[in-house]
């Protein structure tokens, strides 16, 4: 299987809502624009099985000091071969100079297996304290 990686290109509407909406995250896809402005207002490597968005990682960076990965998403027929872990190399090998690499994701069993097969570690190994402000749950 050949797959094709490209660089912050213009992306569909259909083929975003449909890779958000194949693993679940239907929050992103209640607002599409929303969703798309975010994508344009970001950094993304998409990767692709002949026309088919099949993954895409977006993230943000100063390309110095810091690098936040907001998204890394892989349909889930193609799971599991090695796609993810490419896309995120991707990112990692263009901006070798930051030592800052970032992510806040979900704690499943396998999310947190993937990240540190990935040379991650969760914040708590190295004695560090992650801060988020979400203002969707201010009010709980």
């Amino acid at each position: 299987m050949t797959i094709i990686f490209k660089e912050n290109q213009h992306l569909p509407e259909k083929a975003v809502h449909a890779l958000y909406d194949s693993v679940g995250w239907s929050a992103y896809t209640k607002d599409m624009e929303k969703l798309l402005r975010g994508i344009r207002n970001s950094f993304t490597i998409t990767a692709y099985k002949e026309q088919e968005l099949i993954g895409l990682v977006r993230y943000i960076t100063d390309k110095e000091t810091i690098l936040f990965v907001q998204d890394l998403l892989v349909k889930p027929d193609f799971q599991h071969q090695g796609i993810g872990g490419e896309l995120l190399d991707r990112v990692l090998n263009k901006h070798p100079k930051v030592n800052q690499n970032l992510l806040l994701t979900d704690r499943t069993e396998s999310t947190i297996s993937f990240y540190k097969r990935q040379g991650f570690k969760m914040a708590e190994d190295l004695e560090a304290a992650a801060f988020v402000k979400d203002r969707r749950y201010d009010g709980m």
